[in-house]
């Protein structure tokens, strides 16, 4: 894959269906000094503007035989071709062996899902559990555990300068607080605070309970033995303690049935505070139904008194207690007033999404815009369901007669008022489309659809008879004008088509890029806390600062996301034209707007983390993608161009390491070698210049800078030429072929890699136990040691609910901002209480998401080895760097934890990176093994080698 790929495809996240600057990208002028697309020896062309289109002799072209393109016919370019059509499992041959053994995948954490996988979440179980969410209609985001209220009553209380926002376990937030100073309260239509329940709990007393009248809703229908129910009816309430789904379950039952029928349940929510109040304290609850639904299934709006005291003669009993659980009833129902029993959990979600983000940042939207997406929220139930099941397929185009939902029940009047409120387009008459409109609509025809068209057409298909192949010939024939009557066909099977306006899903996916602020997540991050997959920290979002301040600046951040897409499909679509000119519009971009970059002068740290949000940070990963693409097509000197255009834009940026390195590079490869030393000399002068790189930039000087370039030894030479430790041992090996990893077969026999190999050969020779985890047990270690610290009260890096780390954790500013918290605990580490905080962390937040922290991979009793085993100073000196710089020292480190111990206290421990036959360290790994040994660690390096080999 290309270096850059798949950073950018987690940026842009699930690509857009619609891309309202596509045309300007298109057609535009690109004023670039770089002209990529008319030079095709790598030289550079000065030019004001660029049109885009260039066209190429046809004698230049060949056709690719797996895809059927064009492409040039260097023989490195067609090389390069091939090999990206084939990782894409495009018709792969399966004589070439050594690609086809190659993973071109990405494997992904548990918690980072990819965008296919979160829509088919979202739809199927979305359509599987519709009916359960609406038994639990009024449940918030998060519900309120009564045993944690306690913990709750502790938060911390901030200046009324700030804006700030509590978030708990499941990501619901409380506690806000805010002077009005600060524009950017948001509002999570939460619960009321535990702060405002402690102000308002002594106004009332136990006796004024006592014959008050509470509305609330009977849910679960489908479980009641009376499916019809009347205006008026007496109904009573009955614990239902053995309930398998709920233990603090509450039944209604009608009063007027001789049998004493069940009409359903109370919500979830409320039961939870009632329950305790029917057990304990012996109240008794009578009502009687106050509205009819017009369907048999739906919630039950009723009214419901108490009837007794809660002491009830009773001794012994808290009143203050009781209080307490009566105004968190009063709570769940008057926050259930906003949300109607009978809304689904993904439009309700839906719904506070579009709230948030109107509360938080209504400076990013203008009047219209606002207007428009405050009307989603007048729309019918119907209307709204139908809309956000739409809006989360893939689409883009949908067959009116296939959209059937349970929870929707005239879809065809919900389409109406979608289109008359200008959220859905349809295609009902010969409106000209657009071919790729076209496209989308013929795909929609069964492949008996599609044969029927062709044989009323009287065409023939001559590349095939499947699906693919008859859409291209219709398509063909639609755009060579000898069909005009296509759409009518077409017309004529699907009859109404609709898809989502663009002007719709346009501001709905900036709301949502608002909210999540990145494209990793979608609305099926509700989906995964609601169903108990994933449950996000708690933390306080204190913010002081937008991360947009104008629209012009998001308008901006938005362009350049899809200037992002455009190239990422390019690539997949092997139309190489439009991937050069995607590298210069990012060039020119960048170039056009200096002001805009960061200033390593600047003593506001706060605002590298920031700048991920601006326009000119995203460009400059397309240029690095580009700069990737144009390296295997062998174009160093348009490469060397756009390493010094980021160089000299972004002083300030720890990528400048990766930069340096590739330019000292290329450099060499155009026959350079001074100027590469010289490159690689200034890297080392350059305080952004870390790890790795910076061991990669000394060690090109070291072998450069020999007479006559250079006549003195550089200083760390000596440092650089120390000797790590190596271990050589054997194996039988599985495989011995290039480009595939190796496998031997272990000492039971059984087939292995290098890394299990290695830790049979320690568990044997020295009694070592460990694990093969490379940075992962680090991270969590890491992690565990400092949860506090990473979730403390910083302002502005915590935003939204759906965070598993600060927003400056990857940057300088995070060490900077906690300096003060994180000396401390490194001194607690350092004492030797490592493994006290350690064991206190994991069972506190066990199961709850954090950057780094893996659960399932490492158990608690190997964490507590590695870390007695590992000696407090060591341990600490390794958690301060992580801290410094933890995009630098993330990832890299040895293959291999091991472990032993002397006794019942002591014990020791090492790190080993193990290497194959055919292996070499990389930089980032001789920089870790290095920095452990200088940090007191035992460190070594064990080669595996094939029977019969020398060492």
């Amino acid at each position: 894959m290309l270096t850059g790929r798949e950073s950018l495809s987690r940026l842009i996240g699930k690509r857009r269906r619609f891309l309202p600057n596509l045309q300007s990208i298109l057609s535009l002028p690109i004023r670039s000094s770089l002209n990529l697309l008319s030079d095709k020896n790598g030289g550079l062309t000065e030019t004001e503007s660029s049109k885009g289109k260039v066209e190429i002799s046809s004698s230049d072209l060949v056709t690719c035989p797996v895809c059927g393109s064009k492409v040039r016919g260097e023989d490195y370019t067609i090389n390069s071709h091939l090999d990206r059509c084939l990782s894409r499992r495009t018709n792969r041959k399966l004589t070439q062996r050594t690609l086809l053994e190659l993973n071109f995948g990405c494997s992904q954490s548990k918690l980072q899902i990819s965008s296919d996988e979160s829509e088919q979440l979202l739809s199927s179980d979305l359509s599987k559990n519709c009916s359960d969410y609406e038994e639990n209609v009024t449940r918030c985001f998060s519900k309120i555990d009564p045993r944690e209220e306690k913990s709750h009553d502790q938060g911390r209380q901030f200046p009324h300068t700030e804006s700030v926002k509590q978030i708990d376990v499941a990501g619901s937030a409380e506690n806000p607080i805010s002077d009005g100073r600060a524009n950017t309260m948001v509002d999570f239509s939460a619960l009321s605070t535990d702060n405002e329940e402690s102000r308002n709990h002594m106004d009332g007393t136990a006796d004024s309970i006592s014959g008050m009248a509470i509305d609330t809703f009977i849910v679960g229908r489908k479980f009641s033995d009376e499916k019809e129910v009347n205006l008026g009816a007496n109904i009573y309430l009955l614990r239902d303690p053995d309930n398998i789904k709920d233990s603090n379950a509450i039944k209604v039952l009608s009063a007027s049935s001789a049998c004493c029928k069940v009409l359903g349940y109370l919500p979830l929510e409320l039961a939870q505070y009632l329950s305790p109040l029917i057990e304990k304290y012996c109240l008794s609850f009578e009502g009687y139904v106050i509205s009819v639904p017009k369907r048999s299934l739906d919630a039950v709006p009723i009214q419901i008194v108490c009837q007794n005291s809660i002491f009830n003669g009773k001794k012994g009993c808290d009143e203050f207690e009781a209080l307490h659980l009566w105004q968190k009833a009063l709570q769940v129902v008057e926050f259930a007033k906003n949300r109607p029993p009978n809304t689904t959990k993904y439009q309700q979600n839906f719904c506070l999404l579009l709230k948030e983000v109107l509360t938080s940042s209504p400076h990013l939207f203008t009047k219209d815009k606002k207007k428009f997406i405050e009307s989603f929220t007048s729309l019918s139930e119907d209307s709204q369901r139908l809309f956000v099941r739409l809006y989360t397929r893939k689409g883009p185009w949908f067959r009116l007669s296939t959209i059937m939902y349970p929870e929707i029940c005239n879809p065809q009047q919900a389409v109406k008022e979608l289109s008359a409120t200008g959220y859905l387009y349809l295609f009902e008459d010969t409106t000209k489309l657009h071919d790729d409109e076209m496209k989308d609509l013929l795909s929609l025809l069964t492949v008996s659809e599609l044969r029927d068209i062709l044989c009323t057409l009287r065409k023939k298909c001559n590349q095939g008879s499947r699906k693919q192949n008859l859409i291209a010939s219709l398509l063909s024939c639609y755009k060579g004008g000898s069909c005009p009557v296509l759409q009518r066909l077409i017309l004529e099977r699907t009859e109404i088509c609709i898809r989502t306006s663009p002007e719709a899903e346009s501001l709905f996916w900036r709301a949502e890029r608002l909210f999540f602020l990145n494209g990793e997540q979608d609305l099926s991050a509700f989906l995964l806390v609601d169903l108990g997959i994933v449950k996000y920290p708690t933390y306080n979002c204190i913010i002081l600062e937008q991360i947009f301040s104008n629209e012009s600046d998001l308008l901006a951040y938005e362009e350049a996301i899809e200037v992002a897409q455009v190239i990422d499909q390019s690539l997949d679509e092997n139309n190489f034209e439009l991937v050069l000119r995607c590298i210069m519009i990012a060039d020119s971009r960048i170039s056009c707007c200096p002001e805009k970059l960061i200033d390593s002068t600047s003593p506001d740290l706060m605002a590298i983390f920031r700048s991920c949000f601006s326009a000119s940070w995203v460009y400059s990963k397309v240029i690095l993608l580009g700069i990737s693409f144009l390296e295997c097509e062998r174009r160093y000197k348009d490469a060397i161009h756009l390493l010094r255009r980021l160089l000299d834009c972004f002083t300030c940026d720890t990528r400048r390491g990766y930069w340096t390195v590739r330019l000292a590079v290329d450099l060499e490869h155009i026959g350079c070698p001074n100027e590469s030393l010289s490159v690689a000399e200034a890297g080392l002068l350059d305080p952004w210049v870390r790890a790795g790189s910076r061991m990669a930039l000394q060690r090109r000087v070291l072998r450069l800078a020999k007479p006559p370039r250079r006549w003195k030894t550089p200083s760390f030479s000596v440092s650089l030429k120390r000797k790590i430790v190596e271990v050589h041992i054997q194996g039988r090996p599985l495989n011995c072929e290039a480009g595939r990893k190796s496998r031997f077969y272990g000492e039971d026999g059984e087939q292995c890699g290098v890394e299990q190999l290695a830790l049979q050969y320690y568990a044997r020779e020295g009694g070592w136990q460990g694990v093969h985890t490379e940075s992962g047990i680090w991270m969590t270690i890491f992690g565990l040691l400092m949860w506090d610290i990473l979730l403390s009260d910083v302002p502005n890096v915590f935003r939204t609910r759906f965070q598993t780390a600060p927003l400056d954790m990857e940057t300088d500013h995070f060490y900077l901002a906690r300096k003060s918290l994180i000396e401390p605990q490194l001194q607690k580490i350092h004492d030797g209480l490592a493994e006290e905080i350690l064991i206190t962390s994991w069972e506190l937040h066990m199961g709850t998401a954090c950057r780094g922290v893996n659960w399932d991979q490492h158990s608690l009793s190997d964490l507590r080895a590695a870390v007695s085993c590992i000696r407090g100073p060591c341990l600490a000196s390794l958690c301060r760097h992580l801290a410094q710089d933890y995009s630098s020292w993330s990832s890299g480190m040895p293959d291999l934890l091991l472990w032993r111990f002397h006794g019942d206290y002591k014990g020791e421990a090492k790190l080993v990176e193990v290497k194959g036959p055919r292996d070499q360290l990389s930089e980032q790994q001789r920089a870790w093994l290095l920095l452990l040994m200088d940090c007191g660690f035992n460190a070594e390096v064990c080669k595996v080698s094939t029977t019969g080999t020398s060492p």
